[in-house]
């Protein structure tokens, strides 16, 4: 269990000032000079120490990916991307950094970008982050105006400018290659892979991306050291983490806690339970809607951290995103939603997505409606099969395992459902 002093996110809930004035009240931008004076290896083997995995969703070690940045320029210049394009589904802990605590991101982007050399940082924000990009523009001018930004920014010897870029609303801009198009004014399509960012990245250039809530644990984290920040969560899952629920939880909410909390703790004593009782638990999707979901029996002693998800479960912790389903849920129609959504989102490059992923949609329609042959069933999952794996970015992927998770799980309702129709007992059928 985390305690208040260990809380990274000290505004989370908007409660107090998010101006620069009460960011450095509640102990940011204190001695960021001094931490970038121990050099850049410092600060890169500090993040390394810390444990800290990329909180976008992959969970790629953050020291690691800093470290691929070239060590001398070869007269190219380096940027840091902040991956603010937080458009997947459940998804909703970024908004509340940026809303309520956006000193951390800026303080974060100034001492990465220092780490890689970079001398320009871009932020880039989902377009229907509206009064997120508000608050956040006005907390980069304070910055500027107080000399924390700019030229010899926060008296560090470093030159150095943040810019905000408004996405203008697409799920696929979220992938990081396909984001840097979009930086550059081009279709948000993502790029083939290699060369990676770190070597040919915006305006071909070396670049890292991050999410934003990787960043902004920074400054707290090589303040407090790295070994602090390791010694929540197990081993490989280290440090602590926005948790973002929703659903069906009594009071659903954005909270941050150590890593390896099980979900029923993070549930109990943050959500006020499920609703219903945990009787009434049916199904958990734990990392945002991409993540296959977990019957909800599974889920109770579960451990949320990166790899009990994904090894014990077959789900995965992604941005910890966790929707909550009671046994209230038509489960058919919830995926068939998800299904809808990555059809729409496929940006369409790459033909097994482009045609899979409404084929996946249009089967999944007529399962909600019963309509449809139990061999049905196996064909669909061969066909997600065909899709993951074999496109330029995860988008075919995140399209094929909320269906896979549905089938594996959830199969003997999907057969209940195709005989019910069938034997003219429409009752068992969803409402339409």
């Amino acid at each position: 269990m985390l305690t208040d002093q260990d809380r990274i996110f000290t505004n989370i809930y908007g409660m107090h000032d998010r101006s620069l004035k009460g960011a450095q009240a509640r102990g940011h931008w204190d001695g960021t000079a001094g931490i970038m004076q121990k050099g850049r290896d410092w600060i890169i083997d500090e993040m390394k120490a810390s444990g800290l995995r990329g909180r976008g969703g992959a969970g790629f070690p953050t020291g690691l990916k800093w470290s691929f940045m070239p060590k001398e320029s070869d007269g190219r210049p380096a940027y840091l991307v902040v991956n603010a394009d937080e458009s997947e589904p459940g998804t909703c802990k970024d908004r509340e950094i940026m809303r309520h605590d956006p000193h951390t991101l800026i303080e974060g982007c100034l001492i990465a970008s220092f780490a890689m050399q970079a001398h320009a940082c871009y932020i880039y924000l989902r377009g229907e982050y509206i009064r997120e990009r508000e608050a956040l523009q006005a907390a980069i001018d304070e910055a500027y105006d107080a000399g924390l930004l700019g030229k010899n920014a926060a008296n560090s010897d470093w030159d150095f400018d943040l810019y905000l870029h408004h996405g203008a609303g697409a799920y696929i801009c979220g992938e990081e290659t396909a984001l840097l198009e979009s930086l550059e004014g081009k279709k948000g399509m993502p790029r083939m892979k290699p060369p990676f960012p770190a070597g040919s990245g915006l305006y071909g250039c070396p670049t890292t991306v991050n999410n934003v809530e990787s960043i902004a644990v920074v400054p707290t984290i090589l303040r407090r050291g790295g070994e602090w920040f390791s010694s929540f969560g197990r081993q490989n899952n280290a440090g602590t983490k926005l948790f973002a629920i929703s659903g069906h939880v009594n009071n659903p909410c954005v909270v941050e806690e150590a890593m390896s909390i099980s979900f029923e703790e993070l549930i109990d004593k943050h959500c006020g339970g499920i609703r219903g009782g945990w009787d009434n638990l049916k199904a958990v999707i734990p990392g945002g809607s991409s993540v296959p979901c977990v019957r909800g029996e599974d889920m109770k002693s579960a451990v949320m951290d990166f790899d009990y998800l994904r090894n014990e479960l077959g789900s995965g912790l992604g941005t910890a995103a966790v929707i909550v389903m009671d046994q209230s849920t038509d489960i058919i129609k919830a995926i068939w939603r998800l299904s809808a959504f990555y059809k729409h989102e496929s940006c369409g490059q790459c033909t097994p997505c482009r045609e899979g992923t409404g084929w996946m949609m249009r089967v999944m329609d007529r399962l909600v409606r019963g309509e449809a042959e139990v061999e049905e069933i196996d064909m669909l999952f061969d066909v997600t099969k065909q899709v993951e794996g074999h496109t330029i970015c995860a988008l075919g992927d995140a399209a094929a395992w909320p269906i896979q998770g549905l089938i594996k799980n959830f199969r003997d309702e999907i057969e209940d459902r195709i005989k019910a129709q069938k034997s003219g007992r429409v009752s068992a059928v969803a409402a339409e």
